[in-house]
């Protein structure tokens, strides 16, 4: 074999060696679910894997609960549990001396248990100005949170908060408006809705009780005048009846004693008066 060849060969090897080491340090970490969202005080599982042939160690850093449920040499199976605040998990693994890891973020929700609806005032009269207010318990995060006002399916207000906090907040919406004809025909209702796509979740939604609103239509003019005048009438028709009631009844009386009362009138007059007229 030439020269030229053997160099050939020996560089070739030498090829193969390296490209053989630096594809056994460059292993890769997973880690499953990619994103996680995760109810106040619940649980999950979370799946550590690596491409590494041969590990020399690997686990799950956290500050939450965790509990091991499969140790196998490139993947292993945690149970992290009372998720009550937000945090970040590291799966790592050492192969060949170094040491490789992944982050998740872990995102703790808490969607509100108490929806309130409320009419300010329950009886209104036709064209006046009421208030609808909506509020909800203690809700995270408040930023995916979304309130919005019905009236029978007709959306009548929709607010999305602005957020931030790392604790549960509660939020609360209003809405003006006037009264009119339809307002006393359909229900009136709140609906909360928690939109966690964005972190791992779902779309949450839920409702308030339905709320009546009475509207009070008050009787035309002309209207008003007949009512008013008919009530008149008929309280003349009762002074009047309570009067003849009286007028007749002295007349039956004075008809029934006769002369025998003016004698027993007589009677009663003092003694001196009655001499003065003898």
């Amino acid at each position: 074999m030439s020269s030229l060849g053997r160099w050939g060969l020996h560089a070739a090897l030498l090829a193969l060696l390296c490209c053989s080491e630096s594809g056994e340090a460059a292993f890769e970490v997973h880690i499953w679910p990619e994103r996680l969202v995760v109810e106040n005080g619940g649980s999950r599982t979370v799946n550590c894997s690596t491409s590494c042939a041969n590990p020399d160690t690997g686990g799950l850093e956290t500050t939450l609960e965790k509990t091991l449920l499969e140790d196998q040499p490139r993947w292993k199976s945690f149970w992290i549990s009372n998720v009550s605040w937000d945090s970040v998990l590291f799966c790592y693994f050492t192969c060949a001396g170094e040491q490789q890891s992944k982050s998740l973020n872990v995102s703790m929700y808490q969607f509100p248990k108490q929806i309130i609806l409320q009419l300010q005032p329950v009886w209104v009269t036709l064209g006046k100005p009421f208030t609808i207010e909506c509020r909800v318990s203690a809700v995270k995060p408040l930023e995916s949170l979304t309130l919005t006002l019905l009236r029978g399916k007709e959306t009548l207000h929709s607010q999305t908060f602005n957020g931030g906090a790392t604790d549960p907040q509660e939020a609360r919406v209003t809405f003006n408006s006037t009264a009119s004809k339809e307002d006393g025909l359909l229900n009136f209702s709140c609906q909360a809705e928690l939109d966690l796509r964005s972190r791992g979740g779902d779309i949450l939604r839920n409702i308030s009780e339905n709320k009546v609103l009475q509207v009070y239509e008050p009787p035309p003019e002309n209207q008003m005048v007949i009512i008013v005048t008919v009530v008149s009438v008929l309280l003349f028709l009762f002074v009047m009846s309570v009067l003849l009631c009286f007028v007749f009844g002295q007349h039956w009386r004075q008809r029934r004693m006769g002369t025998y009362g003016v004698r027993a009138a007589w009677r009663r007059l003092p003694q001196v008066f009655r001499v003065q007229h003898m």
